[in-house]
């Protein structure tokens, strides 16, 4: 349908607007969120019914439902107005850069720019990596919650994402779904150990926001057949120097 067209544009503004609503009263936060994940599952299902690339909404959905969510409970976390804006204005560029390139890539193939989807998709699953860790550290922290039950919901979305980096990179391998495990329990493993620290729960976020960059940066590689020795360097080098650089810098509680 040609209205597909003003979706990338329409359903992030309309988003937006939500996120402005419970801005302005948190009463309706919960309204807001499921609300956002309706629209995105609304668009995500019309480019895929329109598409002769995929009908795979599913695997389509994840992304833009999780980095939504977990940008929204993000900002909960913080009292600075100026800053919860910019989130939400993050959010709206986000969801229209990833509905653009899905448009491009389910519903005109021949306008698609190769490796778009697996860019898009790389820098939002560090994100919403991020936003995640940090709301777990944020809510243990602030809620004096029991690690363990937290634990228990990153695994849950270290699995979905780690699938969703697996899938938009194309890699078919037999394998998979044991890198897929093994990775998310390094991760919740590494996590664990993260919410020991003495740390502020954006700090502990990003900690375990660059080990996840490591750590699957390497799997996706090994994956494609394309690792070698210039990249694992790059990426211990990359991963641990930033580590070294946030712990220095960090201010401890």
């Amino acid at each position: 349908m040609r209205y597909n067209r003003l979706l990338p544009i329409l359903i992030p503004f309309v988003v937006l607007i939500f996120f402005e609503v419970f801005f302005f009263n948190s009463k309706f936060i919960y309204v807001s969120l499921v609300l956002s994940n309706l629209l995105i599952f609304f668009t995500v299902n019309q480019f895929t019914k329109a598409s002769t690339v995929s009908k795979s909404w599913q695997k389509f959905l994840i992304l833009p439902a999780l980095f939504l969510t977990s940008l929204g409970i993000y900002s909960i976390l913080f009292a600075s107005k100026f800053f919860v804006q910019f989130l939400f204005i993050l959010n709206a560029v986000y969801l229209y850069f990833y509905f653009r390139t899905i448009y491009y890539y389910l519903i005109q193939p021949t306008l698609y720019k190769d490796l778009s989807f697996e860019n898009v998709s790389s820098y939002g699953n560090f994100l919403t990596f991020f936003f995640v860790s940090s709301v777990i550290y944020g809510l243990q922290s602030f809620l004096n919650i029991t690690v363990w039950p937290l634990m228990i919901a990153l695994t849950i979305i270290a699995i979905l994402i780690v699938y969703q980096v697996i899938w938009a990179n194309k890699i078919k391998s037999k394998f998979s779904i044991i890198y897929i495990l093994i990775s998310s329990l390094v991760l919740v493993e590494l996590g664990w150990s993260i919410s020991f620290l003495p740390l502020n729960f954006n700090v502990a976020g990003l900690l375990l926001a660059i080990s996840y960059y490591m750590l699957i940066g390497l799997v996706r590689h090994h994956l494609l057949e394309k690792l070698d020795k210039k990249i694992v360097k790059l990426y211990l080098m990359f991963g641990f120097g930033s580590i070294f650089i946030v712990l220095l810098t960090a201010r401890w509680m």
